[in-house]
């Protein structure tokens, strides 16, 4: 990658360092009853949450049947919209199946399990301590003199403040290389199609095979395309790390070459973050069928 690189992507995740903090009095000193507290009061929200999120009968997405749809361009640009205009929306059998089996599992569920959530939450808290400390720069840290505090959004005033300015600034430099990279690839020679359809976030790679030809297949059910078999035909790979079958697609970047494209992909599997790079004669996307 040369733009949305593994150290532009970690700069992303720190330019909302501030979210969700709040100013506690309580936060500059080490107060193990405060701590306490204050899991006690966190752990409770979320119990809460979940519980809510489990008892949501699916069966409100069936109300779709028959809605009357209005047309979206006409509504944006606030035009008048006449009952020739509107459109009644009926469900695919697809839709409406998938629907129905969501109901059968609802109607069927075990009770919600209070005691699992608890551990959910404090598994969380624990990967958050790790994350937050490895996210913070070494003396704003030092500042911070309980990380517990911290993980479940408190802190002090002045934490606080620097925690704002200090997104603000990474939100700066995250912005001016995605600006540069949409630039830098406007600029390429690349077939409309190819741009239209070379886009993959939020997809699973399930299958590469690499010969004269590699050949990437996806699950797209999480992403934004159907799309969901990549052939770059006479390749040359440049880089190729482990881990790739299994990975989220995240990132891309594609050239123009002398003798056809060179892309780039960023993936994300777990901790780490694979890369593929390679070179090829032509990209040909397509549906494919027996895939998601």
């Amino acid at each position: 990658m040369k733009y949305l690189t593994k150290k532009w992507y970690e700069l992303c995740q720190r330019t909302g360092l501030h979210s969700g903090m709040r100013v506690h009095k309580g936060a500059d000193i080490y107060d193990e009853a405060l701590y306490l507290r204050l899991y006690k009061r966190k752990e409770k929200e979320f119990v809460k949450m979940q519980r809510e999120v489990y008892d949501v009968d699916p069966r409100f997405m069936l109300e779709q049947e028959g809605c009357r749809l209005v047309p979206l361009d006409k509504f944006e640009r606030g035009e008048e919209i006449n009952e020739e205009d509107m459109v009644v929306y009926h469900m695919p059998l697809e839709e409406r199946e998938r629907i129905q089996k969501w109901i059968e599992d609802y109607n069927t569920r075990s009770p919600f399990d209070e005691k699992k959530c608890r551990e959910e939450f404090r598994l969380h808290q624990e990967a958050l301590k790790k994350e937050t400390a490895n996210k913070l720069p070494h003396d704003l840290s030092q500042q911070i003199t309980d990380m517990r505090v911290f993980s479940l959004g408190y802190c002090t005033g002045e934490v606080l403040n620097q925690l704002k300015r200090l997104s603000k600034e990474n939100e700066k430099k995250v912005n001016s290389v995605l600006n540069e990279y949409s630039k830098a690839q406007q600029a390429e020679p690349i077939p409309q199609i190819i741009r239209e359809r070379f886009g993959f976030h939020d997809c699973v790679v399930t299958e590469l095979t690499i010969g004269t030809n590699v050949v990437m297949c996806l699950d797209t059910r999480g992403g934004f395309t159907s799309f969901n078999r990549i052939t770059f035909t006479v390749s040359e790979i440049i880089k190729q790390d482990e881990h790739i079958v299994g990975s989220t697609w995240i990132y891309d970047e594609l050239y123009s070459t002398e003798n056809g494209y060179e892309a780039h992909m960023l993936l994300g599997a777990g901790e780490g973050m694979p890369e593929l790079i390679l070179r090829c004669n032509d990209i040909i996307i397509e549906k494919s069928e027996g895939f998601s």
